[in-house]
Formats: structure tokens, sequence, C-alpha cells
């Protein structure tokens, strides 16, 4: 059986850099922090008082009151850049909806929703007074289920969590799926929205999350000697993923073709990664067998560069062991240190990123870079503070998870 070819033919994204694709993209080439003070609750008391939300969102932009309030806001994210890249796309203009699925990704769904409706209950007298929307708006699946339904997409329908790799997942399933021709389109991506009480409490009492803040802008600082953890972020990013013919016969725009996909485990920890970097290596060499290339046919490597002392140290020990000398050539950046670390969302909008800057021949930086990390090869290209012109022609993106689960996605421009 031959594998069909896919290609990217839409992109959406909701995030702290910018509502839209364009927006987000240019925040992205300009280096800005979408870090500030915490606006969703009063985070006075938490160890950690800042974040990366979503600038001046309001559901009612987007949606009617009686829609928006059956929705967690992760669901209302993914909606958002879903609806972006179809219409991007083109989807609705004849094409059999037979045959376009959804396969979205969120490590932890409706964490708002579960947690008020707890703490709602907790207040109370005991006697067990719960909202009718509570379950549909908590589960995962909410997502890809409110996609599907305002589309009228019926193909393949699921969700896959797996922690912080839970969208690239998601876009390496939907890859499997069409090339092995279980569907013609498919719209894939990731969202989460966990910037509450909970989320922020819960990730403090890991320790994982910078404690900056009195200079939130620069709490997320891959790869640099003081980074002292992650910063949360939220928001969206959404591929529409079609089978090369299909897409040729109805005169579609590709952006890029997907053409490897790459998982692995670590096994070592349920949130610690390994320090030797093994399981990061082996995805990688998956990922680039799966596509047919040679580590030297790499432009550039879009990092889940987190800001976490180890999880930065190891991502960098296995790309120097799987590239080797090749690994000079490469530029490497984190687009984390601008939008944060969007959990399960996290693959959606890197691989955005990831497409835009083959598009435009533009590495976006990594920034809030200080001082040099003497554990890391400062002869590395890691695209400190400003971006860097270069013509990539094929772009790897990495994302790990709690658990150990890594993915490696690989695109490429449109190859003859």
């Amino acid at each position: 059986m031959s594998l069909r070819r896919v290609v990217v033919t839409g992109l959406g994204a909701i995030t702290p850099l910018g509502k839209t694709v364009p927006t987000y993209w240019e925040g992205l080439r300009a280096g800005v922090s979408g870090a500030a003070p915490i606006t969703r609750f009063d985070a006075s008391k938490f160890k950690t008082r800042f974040a990366c939300e979503v600038k001046g969102y309001s559901p009612d932009d987007y949606f009617d009151r009686k829609e928006g309030r059956k929705m967690d806001l992760f669901t209302q994210f993914a909606v958002i850049a879903s609806d972006e890249a179809i219409k991007d796309a083109g989807l609705h203009e004849g094409v059999n909806k037979d045959r376009v699925g959804v396969i979205w990704g969120s490590g932890i769904g409706g964490l708002k929703t579960f947690q008020d409706e707890c703490f709602t209950f907790a207040k109370g007298d005991g006697t067990p007074r719960y909202n009718p929307f509570f379950i549909p708006k908590m589960i995962a699946d909410s997502s890809s289920g409110n996609i599907s339904i305002k589309n009228g997409f019926r193909g393949p329908n699921f969700v896959t969590t797996s922690a912080c790799a839970s969208s690239s997942d998601s876009i390496v399933a939907a890859y499997n799926f069409l090339r092995l021709g279980m569907a013609d389109v498919i719209v894939t991506g990731g969202s989460e929205a966990a910037i509450t009480e909970a989320g922020v409490g819960g990730f403090n009492a890991l320790k994982a999350m910078s404690e900056r803040n009195d200079a939130p802008e620069t709490g997320s600082r891959p790869y640099d000697k003081d980074r002292d953890g992650f910063v949360l972020g939220e928001g969206a990013g959404a591929l529409v993923l079609e089978e090369y013919e299909h897409a040729k016969a109805r005169g579609a725009k590709i952006y890029a073709e997907i053409i490897g996909g790459g998982l692995s485990s670590d096994a070592y920890h349920i949130t610690a990664p390994d320090p030797t970097g093994e399981g990061v290596v082996l995805v990688m060499q998956n990922a680039l067998r799966d596509a047919g290339i040679r580590p030297d046919e790499v432009d550039y490597i879009n990092t889940h560069g987190t800001s976490t002392p180890l999880g930065d140290g190891a991502e960098i020990t296995a790309i120097q062991k799987v590239f080797g000398e090749a690994a000079y050539n490469l530029n490497i950046s984190s687009t984390k240190s601008m939008t944060g670390h969007l959990l399960g969302g996290a693959g959606g909008i890197e691989a955005v990123a990831s497409i835009m800057a083959m598009q435009h021949g533009i590495v976006p930086p990594t920034i809030n870079h200080f001082t040099d990390d003497p554990e890391l090869d400062a002869r590395l290209n890691f695209t400190f503070n400003k971006a860097q012109e270069r013509e990539i022609n094929i772009a790897v993106s990495n994302t790990f998870g709690f658990g150990g689960h890594n993915t490696s996605v690989v695109f490429s421009k449109l190859r003859d």
C-alpha cells in the first residue's frame, strides 16, 4: 500500500501575542513577550502571579451569550482557531464532509469549569446542585465535538491527551489517518486554558513555574543560565491537513507539507525528563526516519524549550546526539520564551510558528537571553533575542509532556 502525501492548507491561532495568525506571527518575529500580571483571578497570594494570557479576550466577540456559556474557555479557543483555519483553507466550498475529520489535542481540558463547579459545591450545604453543562463543558473531547458539530464534519473525531505533547500527537494522528486514506481532510491542533487558581497553584506546588514576579516579561528565558521554570500560557493553534491530490484538485493554497512524525517515551519519571535525553534522541530519530531525510537536511528546530533547568539541557543534549556536526548549522529557537507554555496547546501554536517561519524565511527568536549557560554549547545557534533571516526548507517541531511523552513533527516546503 502506498502512503498518500499530506499538506497544510489552513492555519488558525489565538495566542498571548495575538488573536489571529498574522498578529501572532508579527509578535513572534518582533520578539514580543506575552507575559504580564494575571488578570483572570486574584493571584496576590500565589508564588507565581503572572502568566501569558490572551489579551483583551471576550467570548462575546465570537459567540452569542447562550452558545458561549456552554463551552469552557479551552473549547472557545479551539473553535476560534479552527474557524480561522477552516476559512483560510476554504473548506466549505464543495468538500465532502463525510471525509473531513477533527482530531484535537488538550492536556487538561475544562479545568476552569471543573474548578468552579467544585468550589460552588464546597461552599454549599452539601446538596449536589451542579450545572447540567458541567460534564459536557469539562471533558477534553468537547473541543473536537464542538468543531465537528459547528461545521458538519462527519469524519474521524477524537481528542489526544498526552500532557504537553497532546496537540503534536493530534497532528501526527491526523497525518497518519490521512496518509492511510481514512479521511481526505482533518482539522487538527490543540488548545488549553489552565490559567486558574488550580492550574497556577498546582504547578507552583510542583516547583515547575517561574516566580520572577518583579519582571514577568522576562520570566520565560529558555537556555539562560538563570532560568527558573516555565510561564503558563493559554490559547489554541489549528491546522487544516489535507491529502495532497485532494488539495490540488480543489485549487487550495498549500503552506507546507508534513513529511514525518515521531513518538517515543522516556520511561523514566512522571514529571522529570530523562537527563540523558535518550527518549528525545529516539523521538527525533523516529521522526527523521519517517520523513526519509538526513539530519543535515533540517534547517530549523522549534524546540520544546520550556525554560526549566533540567528540560532545556536534556533537549539540547539530544539534539547534539542526533544531529552531530550538523547541529551547528541549525537554527534553534523556543517560541515559548514569548508565548509561555500552552501545555497541551503548545504543539498547535508551535506548528503554526514553524510553518510561518518557512513561509517568510525568518526564524523567530528565543527572547530573554541575558547570561550564557556554561552547561550548553555556545557554538549552537539559539537565535537569541532577535529574529534571523534564513531559508527554511525543513523544520522540526518538538513537544514533550509529563509522563515522558515525546513527539516530533517534520514540516517541509512543498516538494516536487
